[in-house]
């Protein structure tokens, strides 16, 4: 059903402006996704990710900007955009008292959808629905709400999906099984788009964006945002860790400390500068150091320190 030739963009849009009132929300954002292509897009909340998904399924305008969703024009042609994309709010509605069988009939039918039994029962099948699809919805789990969900959003056979943290909420096991359906998906030619706060789910998207204060601050694959950012991260272990990073703020090379666990990563640009500073405050402490990857949550972390700090962003 999509409008999009081969080789096209699904999204690829320009400039895009949306305001509420006095509140700028996104703020000339550019963005592509490629067809068949898992994009995450990350960011704290209020970032303006919810607001950008909206306009890209035809559920906003744009107050500026320009671009195309599935090859219809984002600003003329959202009627067709909504037709042709599945989206997966962060709450998605079921009716409790309905089965998941029933719940899928209701949203066929609101697509007015030739031959609807046909489609809820392959839509059952694909998703491993079929043994539950007597059971009420509002018995399941979180897990299995999220795949009903799913199966909506793909009964009319979208081209495009767009996934507002879809696993919110979702135990580990479920949200893996999400995703290899995600990655299925995508196998297929179904481009996704998906919204996400988990560092394990944006290190298996094909390309990432991050947004903060409505601002589109990194876009490119996991390795691409890693490098441009230039950082260098050390892990101090042993000793007070939270204490350690108190006194390291502001020391030369050290531009932010973070704590996971028992553990603190320490990241700056100037690696020479970051590793005389910390030899010279651990030494004789029994504190060891060491140089580690730097992940993508350090990234992010450094970026969202970036504007507040007011930086322009890379």
């Amino acid at each position: 059903m999509s409008g999009t030739a081969a080789g096209e963009s699904a999204i690829d849009v320009r400039g895009l402006h949306k305001r509420f009132g006095k509140k700028h929300v996104v703020k000339d954002l550019t963005l592509r996704v490629g067809r068949g292509e898992i994009f995450g897009f990350l960011g704290p909340n209020g970032s303006g990710k919810t607001t950008t998904i909206r306009m890209m399924c035809g559920l906003l305008t744009p107050d500026s900007g320009s671009g195309t969703c599935l090859g219809f024009d984002l600003l003329k042609q959202r009627e067709q955009i909504k037709r042709r994309v599945g989206y997966m709010t962060q709450r998605f509605s079921f009716w409790e008292d309905l089965s998941i069988r029933e719940n899928l009939d209701f949203v066929a039918r609101v697509y007015e959808m030739p031959q609807r039994r046909q489609v809820v029962e392959q839509a059952l099948d694909g998703l491993g629905l079929t043994a539950r699809a007597g059971q009420l919805a509002g018995t399941l789990s979180g897990g299995w709400k999220q795949r009903v969900a799913l199966a909506a959003c793909m009964l009319h056979q979208p081209a495009l999906l767009l996934l507002d943290e879809p696993t919110a909420g979702v135990d580990p096991k479920a949200r893996r099984d999400f995703w290899d359906e995600l990655h299925h998906l995508a196998a297929g030619g179904i481009s996704v788009l998906v919204s996400t706060h988990y560092m394990d789910e944006a290190e298996r998207c094909h390309k990432l964006a991050y947004i903060f204060n409505g601002v589109l601050l990194a876009q490119g694959s996991a390795a691409e945002i890693v490098a441009a950012q230039r950082l260098h991260t050390w892990v101090v272990s042993g000793g007070d860790p939270a204490a350690l990073g108190a006194a390291l703020q502001g020391r030369p090379g050290v531009e932010q400390t973070t704590l996971f666990g028992s553990v603190l990563h320490v990241t700056g640009r100037d690696t020479k500068a970051l590793e005389e500073t910390l030899r010279r405050e651990t030494a004789g402490t029994g504190v060891r150091i060491a140089p580690a990857e730097v992940t993508l949550e350090d990234v992010f972390i450094h970026l969202m320190n970036r504007p507040a700090a007011g930086e322009n962003p890379a």
